[in-house]
């Protein structure tokens, strides 16, 4: 499986009899996963959503919406309990206009779910930490 470094970005190859969470980047020798959301930007988003093979979880957020701050802390807690099963980012739209363009954000925060590239659900608002959990168990 090919997975991105949360670090420096990089590809790496795991072999399929080697549990994920254990696994270390080849190049900054740093851990595969660190149980957090990682802040994505255009120059790194293709790394984690295109080239890697692992589910990503975007949540597309600004710093003023009320909502979002309200949902950030059930997505942090997502990512320390579901991780490796999927990649947890948070793309700031504020920030990252182009990739919130690419992806036709209307309302944040919008939460999606990508594989190698391919949106595979959406969801606009917040939701509930069991809802958001069940949603996720559906591509699982």
């Amino acid at each position: 499986m090919i997975i991105a470094c949360p670090h420096c970005h990089a590809l790496n190859r795991l072999p399929a009899d080697r549990p994920l969470q254990d696994g270390r980047c080849g190049k900054c020798k740093h851990a595969l996963f660190s149980g957090q959301p990682l802040e994505l930007t255009a120059a790194n988003f293709a790394a984690h959503a295109e080239k890697s093979e692992l589910p990503l979880v975007l949540d597309f957020w600004a710093s003023w919406c009320g909502p979002c701050r309200s949902f950030a802390p059930v997505f942090a807690s997502a990512a320390a309990e579901l991780e490796p099963r999927f990649r947890f980012g948070k793309v700031d739209t504020e920030q990252q206009q182009s990739l919130a363009a690419r992806f036709a954000i209307r309302s944040i925060p919008t939460i999606m779910l990508i594989h190698q590239g391919k949106v595979l659900a959406q969801q606009a608002g917040a939701l509930p930490k069991a809802q958001f959990y069940q949603w996720l168990q559906r591509y699982s």
